[in-house]
């Protein structure tokens, strides 16, 4: 049996000496002054990126375009934004970083406008940020059906609008809006959400009802039967509004973001209170043109095959996806409003239209199919 042969470690000192002296630290005044020079070519960079996004605004009036702002090129800046990154600063703050420069850049053409279901405080407000940066002028809008109307009326240039939760599942109100609205789908966010309760009281004691939108009440249940058994629970229009009720009701207290008890002065008494460490809300930017590809798309389907007849429908309906090897990653059923026991389906999958395979799979879908729209392809959401 062979002997394996042990291999014994210097004590530090004398693998200091034997490598060389170990360096001395360095003097702080010289690393702040390679930071503050570090920090003058930043700054020198992202004045020439903001001169040349004027440029390029310039000379878009110049040829008539109108559209300063395109997704499917910010999806690509992004996406190289993360390949280049090798740390230390993880990929989710580099791309926060450059929408910020990118939200700024574009303000110099022209700002935009963007629709959301308000008021303020609310979790769609936190996703408009993520999305488009702090350099936009964010309108708070009192329904979804508002932030449609206004973005079809072009007072504002893009709406953004909840449509799923992890937990809860489809906002059915977003998905009915599609059924008779001209927008198309131009991107989506998902933001993770972390609900708190919070008061003008300081305890738990003086709490007599709880009030937040129904998604909210409903991803906190097991919580609030642990801790508020016998409070009433009141569903509103928005976590917003829940907060401005708690900051002016005694004995009130609002399931909401932390940002509405910043915007509202309320006391959070309990923190992440959902029941899902996980849970999470995808949101849709909707706007009126389709997209070019970004590379990393997804495609939603609006169809109907209430005219193909007989068992199997819809399997003939799907046929052509799994035939073409599309991956389909969600699938919903409503109502037409057209008549009763009728019913239209949303679809969502992998990939832009204009892909070879995606659009092979979509002429023959669309011939089987009484209902067909392509409600948008665009990039899917980036971390």
């Amino acid at each position: 049996m062979a002997v394996k042969k042990r291999t014994r470690v210097a004590p530090t000192s004398k693998r200091r000496a034997a490598g060389g002296m170990a360096a001395a630290p360095q003097d702080l005044g010289a690393i702040r002054r390679r930071i503050d020079a570090i920090d003058a070519q930043i700054q020198t960079l992202i004045g020439e990126r903001a001169r040349i996004a004027h440029e390029v605004g310039s000379s878009k009036r110049a040829a008539g375009t109108a559209e300063f702002y395109r997704p499917e090129r910010e999806a690509e800046v992004l996406a190289g934004v993360i390949a280049r990154n090798d740390g230390p600063l993880s990929d989710e703050e580099m791309v926060r970083l450059f929408r910020e420069i990118m939200s700024a850049c574009l303000a110099q053409q022209q700002p935009l406008k963007v629709g959301f279901l308000g008021p303020e405080g609310t979790f769609t407000q936190q996703a408009v940020l993520k999305h488009f940066g702090h350099s936009v002028r964010a309108l708070p809008l009192a329904s979804i059906s508002e932030v449609f109307a206004e973005v079809e009326s072009k007072a504002a240039d893009f709406g953004v609008v909840p449509i799923e939760n992890s937990t809860e599942g489809t906002v059915n109100h977003t998905v009915d809006q599609f059924l008779t609205s001209p927008l198309k789908i131009c991107g989506e966010v998902e933001l993770r959400v972390h609900q708190h309760l919070m008061a003008r009281s300081l305890g738990l004691k003086s709490v007599r009802r709880v009030v937040s939108h129904q998604q909210s009440l409903a991803q906190c249940r097991q919580w609030l039967d642990a801790h508020l058994p016998k409070v009433e629970l009141v569903p509103v229009a928005s976590n917003a509004e829940a907060a401005r009720r708690a900051r002016d009701e005694e004995g009130t207290a609002a399931i909401a973001g932390e940002a509405a008890a910043e915007v509202y002065s309320l006391k959070v008494l309990a923190e992440e209170i959902e029941d899902r460490p996980d849970n999470s809300t995808r949101f849709l930017i909707v706007g009126r043109k389709l997209l070019a590809p970004s590379g990393r798309d997804r495609t939603t389907l609006l169809v109907s095959a209430a005219d193909v007849g007989g068992p199997g429908a819809l399997l003939k309906l799907l046929e052509p996806l799994a035939e073409q090897k599309v991956n389909l990653t969600r699938l919903e059923s409503r109502p037409s409003q057209r008549k009763k026991w009728d019913y239209v389906f949303f679809l969502d999958v992998d990939g832009h239209a204009d892909d070879p395979p995606l659009r092979t799979a979509l002429a023959v879908l669309k011939s089987r199919a009484s209902l067909f729209r392509v409600l948008g392809s665009y990039p899917r959401a980036i971390l």
